[in-house]
């Protein structure tokens, strides 16, 4: 197997635009899916976590003010140790467009700046798009929890935290490499080929909402991978992300010189 990196994190909520970053990991396996190098954040979001989120992953909003870090300090953290990461290993994120875009729209909240300078120059592995590519058709729950039991993955402690959320996410992305259907791929041609298969995934799932009779929901159906496009998070008509303010919101900045300040 091949050593990579995962990312994962533990939010306020599933919409990418509003939610907020409670904790994260960023972990580096070695060949053998032994952890090398681990590192954990809990962050103070500076707004409340919904009962919901919490009863999922454990965080109350009292404990983050009590034990997390300031907010804009963990983002930069954050920002930092996944951009690092990603130059040295192909970087492995569970339904990528979730947590990536999420940490580039705290990126914009907190520092005006994307996460990225450009184009990722990494690969990216996602478990959950090379999953639905191998068994399109095969019934039940895609969850990272369900595709590590469905496939054999054990996974590493108690589901729901980030930490064992990103070695579970790298060592199935491990185990999928080695397998007859990808293993003619190199990480880098797999980065390609995944966005074009996540493509076929959302046209697959607008199909299916279509034909259930569900036209409005197959519109919210987006695509790119792995990151999101901006979508403007509107206040009193304006977007409150500072990208908006004076370019193209689709106009990443020169660089991200700020997450080591």
């Amino acid at each position: 197997m091949i050593p990579v990196a995962a990312f994962d994190t533990e939010t306020t909520g599933v919409d990418v635009e509003t939610a907020r970053i409670v904790s994260a990991a960023y972990v580096e396996l070695g060949a053998r899916g032994e952890v090398t190098f681990e590192r954990t954040w809990l962050v103070d979001p500076g707004v409340p976590i919904p009962d919901e989120a919490a009863a999922i992953h454990g965080i109350t909003t009292e404990r983050a003010q009590a034990d997390g870090q300031e907010v804009r300090a963990a983002i930069r953290s954050i920002a930092g140790q996944v951009v690092q990461g990603a130059v040295e290993f192909p970087l492995v994120v569970y339904n990528a467009p979730y947590d990536l875009t999420l940490l580039d729209r705290e990126c914009w909240r907190h520092a005006g700046q994307s996460l990225l300078a450009g184009e990722w120059t990494t690969p990216v592995l996602d478990p959950f798009v090379l999953d639905k590519h191998v068994d399109r058709y095969r019934p039940g729950k895609r969850t990272l929890i369900a595709t590590a039991a469905t496939l054999g993955v054990p996974f590493a402690g108690t589901a729901h935290g980030a930490l064992a959320d990103a070695i579970t996410a790298g060592r199935l992305a491990q185990w999928m490499l080695n397998q007859p259907a990808l293993d003619p791929y190199t990480p880098e041609a797999l980065y390609h080929s995944q966005i074009g298969w996540a493509v076929e995934i959302a046209d697959s799932l607008r199909d299916h909402f279509r034909t259930q009779g569900f036209s409005g929901r197959a519109e919210t159906v987006d695509g790119t991978w792995p990151m999101r496009r901006h979508h403007h998070h509107l206040e009193n008509g304006a977007c409150v992300f500072p990208c908006c303010a004076d370019r193209a919101p689709d106009v990443v900045a020169p660089d991200h010189s700020w997450v080591s300040e």
